[in-house]
């Protein structure tokens, strides 16, 4: 069972969870400080984490059974535990029953508008995995998909979405977008001859850069625009310039023609950008 467990983790790739986890934290803490006037709860974020992990878990593991024959024909996937057999579809499943109960039960712990925005964020969750059978603009799904992570924070903790979530939201959709259009850069050819979409696939590596690029300065002005429209501080303020210099970095070390610093781009940039902006609001949220 620990053998099974450790594969599990590793098929979900559960360390990415650094993308979106301190961005639901940052949501709960600004729509704490912001609507109710105090800090969140111990009890609130243990159910935001709670509810957060059972929402990953069960899109990656929805993910990696819808894909797994599409994964089986990609030499870069081909090793993921499902299409390896490492592990069963029936027993991701299981998992992925497990994730969505304890989404459910961390949700009702925490306000009635959580458990009836549930549908929805299911919904997305599902829904994602199958965009690329149709349509490019799977990248912008995800995103919206993903940035559920800080509205949902938000909402567990004032119980409403109002338009300064709504920026946060799109903000954290549009960094998504972008960092997975850089990502998808190295299944092109895969995805061409497979009949799958995505940017890359439909306009060619150099101009899905260029897009990915305009996403992430639609990232910057929404940031941007959290600190004038909040009562964030110059704190929030010097984080976001260094935000700004590793997004700046991320884009350097993709070249149309040079996909070797890829995984640096995708994992390491983008797990830095998203704890460094929690850290930041959190100590002017905190301290300042």
């Amino acid at each position: 069972m620990w053998n099974k467990i450790k594969i599990f983790l590793e098929m979900i790739k559960f360390e990415h969870t650094v993308f979106a986890l301190p961005f639901a934290y940052m949501g709960a803490l600004l729509g704490s400080m912001t609507v109710n006037g105090h800090l969140p709860s111990w009890s609130q974020i243990g159910w935001v984490t709670l509810a957060m992990v059972g929402a990953r878990t069960a899109a990656m593991s929805l993910n990696r059974v819808i894909d797994k024959a599409i994964d089986a024909r990609n030499p870069r996937t081909k090793n993921r535990a499902i299409p390896a057999g490492l592990i069963s579809s029936a027993e991701v499943i299981l998992f992925i029953v497990a994730s969505f109960a304890l989404l459910i039960w961390a949700s009702s712990q925490l306000n009635p508008l959580c458990v009836k925005l549930l549908p929805i964020a299911v919904f997305f969750l599902v829904f994602y995995s199958y965009t690329k059978r149709f349509t490019w603009l799977c990248h912008i799904i995800l995103g919206l998909t993903i940035a559920l992570a800080p509205l949902g924070g938000w909402v567990a903790v004032t119980g409403r979405i109002d338009w300064i979530s709504i920026v946060f939201y799109l903000t954290v959709a549009c960094w998504t977008a972008g960092f997975d259009v850089i990502y998808a850069c190295q299944d092109v050819e895969y995805d061409r001859s497979e009949g799958l979409h995505s940017i890359p696939a439909r306009f060619g590596i150099a101009k899905a850069l260029i897009i990915s690029r305009g996403l992430h300065v639609m990232t910057a002005v929404g940031f941007a625009a959290l600190y004038l429209i909040t009562d964030l501080s110059w704190v929030f303020f010097a984080g976001l310039i260094i935000a700004y210099v590793i997004l700046y970095y991320e884009h350097h070390l993709v070249k149309p023609h040079d996909l070797s610093k890829l995984d640096t781009a995708f994992f390491t940039m983008n797990g830095i950008l998203s704890m460094l902006v929690f850290v930041f609001t959190l100590f002017d949220m905190v301290v300042h």
